[in-house]
């Protein structure tokens, strides 16, 4: 699935793109990997609520600040992008259980944006284990 991003940094739900993903491959019971080819986005679980997704952004420029004198800034200037989406990781994997995402009440799915805007691609693979 292809996602437009409109900040610099930013969280995007994409919880509900995921779902019907996975409705259409029909699969009731197996994982769910969502994952990302970009070196400066990430998937991460986690509540959709304003100030925590304020908060985690803020905690990742404060972890990893921009401009703070990396030798990979010298080619593209984006390299607190590219260590912010290391400390997340490229992918989460999840649960199928009678054809639905096995997560948590409060549990969302995210693209992290670390260096947009940018049209991004994210992958859903669906397993079955029937």
């Amino acid at each position: 699935m292809q996602i437009k991003t409109n900040k610099r940094m930013e969280l995007i739900d994409i919880t509900d793109r995921v779902r019907k993903e996975l409705d259409e491959t029909g699969v009731q019971k197996g994982i769910c990997v969502i994952s990302t080819k970009h070196t400066t986005t990430s998937i991460i679980i986690n509540e959709n609520e304003s100030g925590l997704v304020s908060d985690i952004l803020g905690l990742l420029e404060k972890l990893v600040p921009a401009h703070a004198g990396y030798a990979h800034d010298r080619i593209d200037n984006n390299a607190d992008s590219h260590l912010k989406a290391m400390l997340l990781g490229s992918s989460e994997t999840l649960p199928v259980i009678d054809g639905g995402l096995h997560l948590g009440t409060w549990q969302s799915i995210f693209l992290v944006e670390m260096d947009g805007p940018r049209t991004r691609e994210v992958t859903v693979t669906v397993i079955s284990s029937e």
